[in-house]
């Protein structure tokens, strides 16, 4: 089978959003990139700091409601199915609950041919990212760092510590059918 989409789980500032914008550069065919950004961004203002919704905490860490979790369903319920009607899709997404998001991706994803990527990045590195970046919360990027892998099986790992995002690209597209 061709791989239909490409699945990259990293944390916070691990590099995922760069690899997605390159490996759109770099395979051959349209790619569209949709990630858990885009979901926060299309949520209402009122979820997006509500416990109901999506919350980040000062400390770094991140709590979603019951909102937030049939959003997230039907989100990702709904970039299967734009795969299912033809479109190529990289996931830029952040397994807060490690395998279990892995297992609900599955669920949605399921028929499709899936390319899973693991995205590591030394949490140090990623918060030095985070603070250079200064549009995420502090200590988010350490958090995740380990916390978003545990129990998720890959295809392919990349790690974005001492690697650009391009020469990541590349190894994974390598991998895509």
């Amino acid at each position: 089978m061709t791989t239909q989409v490409i699945v990259l789980n990293g944390g916070s500032s691990s590099g995922k959003s760069g690899i997605a914008r390159c490996l759109q550069a770099v395979l051959p065919d349209p790619w569209l990139a949709l990630g858990a950004d885009t979901l926060v961004d299309a949520m209402p203002a009122s979820l997006q700091a509500s416990d109901a919704g999506i919350e980040f905490a000062a400390d770094g860490g991140v709590s979603v409601g019951p909102e937030f979790r049939k959003l997230d369903a039907a989100w990702s319920k709904g970039v299967a199915a734009m795969v299912r009607a033809g479109a190529r899709v990289i996931v830029d997404e952040v397994f807060l609950g490690g395998a279990a998001s892995q297992q609900r991706w599955r669920e949605a994803l399921d028929g499709l041919d899936v390319l899973w990527v693991g995205v590591r990045c030394d949490g140090t590195v990623a918060a030095g990212r985070e603070t250079a970046r200064g549009d995420r919360v502090a200590g988010m990027a350490a958090a995740q760092a380990e916390a978003v892998h545990r129990g998720v099986v890959y295809d392919l790992e990349v790690d974005t510590t001492r690697t650009e995002s391009l020469a990541c690209a590349r190894v994974i597209a390598a991998r895509v059918g």
